[in-house]
């Protein structure tokens, strides 16, 4: 499940520096995509909306949330509006967002990530 492990977030955020520090102790191979170094592009986070909804990536928790005028917080009404703010604003997606394989998940939780990198049970014999 390690091959083509992506950890995409801010450097600084404690959430990412937390699935990072998980990662690495449980031997998981990852590369990070720094929002602010990488960017973040359409496709990308197309593919993302395709899988979760926009509301699941907005973070409206943040400091780049809070620091957004009020008529601009109230014009983000559905999976459009989102996507253009956060594109413009990256730091406005909710972290980390971790994609392996075909899952992806945001947020770090522990739990959930043990599950997703959990050894399958071996074959009964």
């Amino acid at each position: 499940m390690d091959e083509g492990v992506v950890v995409y977030g801010i450097d600084s955020c404690d959430q990412v520096r937390k699935a990072r520090s998980w990662l690495r102790a449980q031997g998981v191979a990852f590369r990070f995509h720094d929002f602010r170094a990488d960017g973040l592009d359409a496709a990308l986070l197309s593919r993302w909306m395709g899988h979760l909804p926009w509301d699941a990536l907005l973070n409206k928790r943040g400091l780049s949330w809070r620091q957004l005028d009020a008529t601009r917080r109230a014009c983000v009404v559905d999976q459009s509006s989102a996507s253009e703010l956060m594109l413009a604003n990256p730091t406005l997606v909710k972290r980390p967002v971790l994609e392996a394989g075909d899952r992806i998940v945001v947020g770090f939780s522990e739990p959930i990530y043990r599950n997703l990198f959990a050894e399958p049970p071996a074959p009964a014999s």
